[in-house]
């Protein structure tokens, strides 16, 4: 495991690039969430030889409490936690919403592209870090659905005690760092700053296959 402090995404990307080696020139995507995850994932996809896209999903929050999420959305699938108190008017509202927040997310991303098609493919999973991790587990779960071959979930820093539930859900997971004093993701970078929506779309419209 590696014990010092990151630079920046991009070492992080790096780093993990060495640790994924075995699927340079595979049947393979990289899946990146944005925003933080697109310059790792860059890094990754590009070292690799891979395609790169994004993976957008969203919580779906508690009518009384948006930061209590009750679910989470990606734009072809849903999961849903039990709350029968909560109105089905709702969860219809919030969906048609937070889709719509999606699809504009997206086309802003990726212009006019369609979504890779990752049936039978290998998914690199790829963000800069997890906190609590429940959008990621959700991005799991709605990524099965589409039928890939394997989902490898590539991280460069999370909570230790968060490891063994990641370890389960994916197929592989790799990372960097597993801290038992975390005090958030950016703590572990020398220079975490945020990325903004121009880099993104820079980033994406760089190829990362060279023929």
């Amino acid at each position: 495991m590696y014990n010092k402090m990151l630079k920046d995404r991009i070492e992080a990307g790096l780093l993990l690039s060495e640790k994924l080696k075995k699927y340079q020139d595979s049947n393979s995507v990289v899946l990146a969430v944005p925003r933080g995850g697109v310059p790792v994932g860059f890094v990754i996809a590009k070292s690799l030889h891979l395609p790169l896209d994004i993976a957008i999903s969203k919580k779906i929050g508690h009518p009384y409490n948006k930061e209590f999420a009750i679910g989470a959305l990606s734009m072809d699938s849903m999961i849903l936690d039990e709350h029968p108190n909560i109105p089905t008017e709702y969860i219809k509202a919030e969906t048609v919403r937070l889709r719509k927040l999606m699809q504009d997310k997206y086309a802003l991303y990726m212009g006019h592209k369609k979504p890779v098609d990752i049936k039978g493919k290998n998914v690199i999973l790829v963000d800069d870090g997890i906190a609590t991790g429940n959008t990621l587990l959700a991005s799991i779960e709605m990524l099965r659905k589409r039928n890939p071959v394997k989902i490898i979930v590539a991280v460069p820093v999370l909570p230790f005690e968060t490891v063994s539930v990641f370890e389960k859900k994916a197929d592989e997971f790799i990372y960097l760092i597993a801290s038992k004093y975390f005090s958030g993701v950016g703590g572990f970078y020398e220079d975490f700053n945020q990325v903004e929506d121009e880099e993104v779309i820079e980033l994406l419209t760089v190829p990362t296959i060279t023929e």
